[in-house]
């Protein structure tokens, strides 16, 4: 066998890859040319067409944001060979102008490709049908990371103005996994990218999400990222940490309440060594600073701050 057989046969196990990445779209999409229902609205229909590239428009409320370069290649080079097995989903918003619903990574694959057009499903809605059938179709279809699809929960409620229990119906999911999903969402923005990349599963960003402070949250995932920590030690770690924290609830409250200007500072010190920091302040102008550490290293990265 020659090398460039070689190259060939391995370029199409690439794109046979690629093309097994949507599998499960093509076994439950609808069969062509056969009308489909969608979104809460029994008058939503489709209709199979190919669609001009250049006419058609990525949906704003496409929760999706994320595409791996190399993922994207790999099914353009099957699909030169193969064209589009499955086709993507539009609604006709115009002359000649379709809005996307579902299927933007074959769209961009689409073009890298250097095809004109595509295979679509084109359906009509309303405004409010479209946009909860973009969503809903995008989170059945697509593999979304965690934020992704909580993201896509939020906006289903916030835009739609669906409660919970309504977006678990149409999701044919528990109200609690949805709730799970978006507690996602109050993590600080460091652990919800970490999160939306990859690099930090679902599992620690739950429990990461029974700390109450933004600074233990934080400290928690510094950790957990430098250490490779696993689901059950995060869960120990922040159940000693709430431990520690309601002993020192019950002990009698010695202090006064922090006049503003001092409440200020002990926030900035806190943001500043990335913990929490006590600013106990006497009437009398005398007081002391407690800054909280949760392990030698710990202590070793606050110092580094003092420079000491």
């Amino acid at each position: 066998m020659s090398m460039a057989q070689i190259n060939k046969k391995q370029g199409l196990g690439k794109g046979i890859r690629a093309l097994l990445d949507t599998i499960d779209d093509e076994i439950n999409a609808p069969k062509q040319g056969v009308p489909a229902v969608s979104g809460k609205n029994s008058d939503t229909q489709s209709t199979t067409a190919r669609i001009p590239l250049d006419q058609i428009e990525v949906n704003p409320s496409q929760p999706r944001h994320d595409f791996d370069e190399q993922s994207l290649k790999e099914l353009s080079e099957s699909i030169k060979l193969h064209d589009i097995i499955q086709p993507v989903t539009v609604v006709k918003i115009g002359q000649n102008r379709y809005q996307l619903i579902s299927g933007e990574r074959r769209v961009r694959a689409s073009k890298l490709a250097g095809l004109t057009d595509i295979p679509a499903y084109v359906r009509t809605a309303d405004g409010q049908g479209m946009l909860e059938m973009a969503l809903l179709e995008n989170l059945q279809r697509e593999n979304l990371n965690a934020i992704e699809i909580a993201l896509s929960y939020r906006q289903l409620m916030d835009e739609c103005g669906l409660t919970q229990e309504q977006v678990a119906d149409r999701m044919k999911k528990e109200r609690s996994t949805v709730a799970n999903y978006l507690r996602l969402l109050k993590l600080p923005p460091d652990i919800q990218k970490a999160v939306r990349d990859g690099q930090l599963s679902m599992g620690h960003a739950r429990a990461i999400i029974g700390l109450e402070h933004v600074d233990q949250q934080l400290y928690v995932f510094r950790e957990t990222m430098q250490n490779g920590l696993s689901v059950r030690q995060v869960e120990q770690m922040v159940k000693n940490m709430g431990a520690e924290k309601q002993a020192a609830q019950s002990k009698p409250a010695t202090s006064v309440k922090l006049p503003p200007a001092y409440k200020r500072i002990e926030d900035n010190m806190a943001s500043h060594f990335s913990t929490r920091v006590k600013l106990d302040r006497k009437k009398t102008g005398k007081g002391s600073v407690i800054i909280e550490f949760y392990s030698d290293e710990d202590l070793e990265r606050i110092m580094e701050k003092m420079q000491l």
